[in-house]
């Protein structure tokens, strides 16, 4: 819809459906680079050996979907009613156990249950439980969207956020990681390039991606959506950036191993 006018874009972003965590709507409309360490590759490797594994804010389960085995005992949580009918439409016929959960403190299951815990881009993380349910020797390996993630987007709408820059910044998770008695073993940080290529997308992102620009509507923001419409008009595209980090922590096997470690090695700076 190269002609498509700017109320016509709107309304097709609009009318998307934003349900689950599967951004191929946007194929034609937006492309993002991805993380050379490719998550969903490596977590599928790693669920070929757990024994009991749990994937907290699963989302509609599109990612850990793509796994071909899952272990014995496979749990997800996912807070959004509409994602937990997706995930357990998805995942229950594969011996997934699907659970609604509001995301916060704490996760409904006991001590130790979970030989692995995964994430990917979790909106709120407490290490406090994480460590909680992982068992000895068990790993929390996870793709947490980093600081200042599409902030020429989300600036755009709000105006300069300086202070909100360094909010998820992987130092200070992984320095949370080891307060709550894990030992973060690997940490890898990525900055990919976004381009969008019309204003439907942006507003089916930022009707999906809900804590972009928190309140978000399009009568409320539709000055800046036609201000932003005509950047893209005029440039062909309009630029951001996502900022990622791969982390991987150990829950000491016993007491013994608990002991302070310094930035592993390895770490992208």
């Amino acid at each position: 819809m190269e002609d498509a006018t700017f109320e016509e874009l709107v309304a097709i972003g609009e009318q998307a459906d934003v349900t689950g965590w599967d951004f191929s709507w946007l194929d034609g409309r937006a492309t993002e680079e991805r993380p050379a360490w490719g998550y969903a590759g490596q977590l599928a490797g790693r669920l070929r050996h757990a024994r009991s594994w749990l994937d907290v804010q699963t989302g509609g389960g599109e990612v850990v979907g793509r796994a071909e085995v899952f272990p014995p005992t496979a749990v997800v949580t996912e807070s959004w009613p509409p994602n937990v009918v997706k995930a357990t439409r998805l995942l229950h016929p594969r011996g997934v156990v699907v659970v609604h959960d509001p995301d916060e403190p704490p996760l409904p299951f006991a001590d130790g249950a979970f030989d692995l815990v995964t994430s990917r881009h979790p909106a709120t993380i407490w290490w406090d439980e994480l460590a909680r349910v992982l068992a000895p020797g068990g790993t929390y390996f996870a793709q947490h969207v980093g600081p200042a993630s599409a902030f020429e987007l989300i600036e755009f709408f709000m105006g300069p956020l300086p202070e909100a820059r360094r909010g998820r910044h992987h130092d200070d998770e992984a320095d949370a990681a080891r307060r709550a008695g894990l030992d973060v073993v690997d940490l890898r940080t990525a900055r990919t390039r976004i381009e969008i290529y019309d204003i439907a997308a942006v507003v089916y992102l930022l009707r999906k991606v809900i804590w972009w620009v928190p309140g978000f509507t399009v009568d409320a923001y539709r000055d800046r959506l036609r201000d932003l419409d005509a950047v893209i008009r005029r440039e062909g595209k309009f630029v951001t950036y996502s900022s990622r980090h791969l982390i991987e922590a150990r829950k000491p096997s016993s007491p013994e191993e608990a002991e302070p470690h310094g930035r592993p090695d390895g770490v992208d700076a």
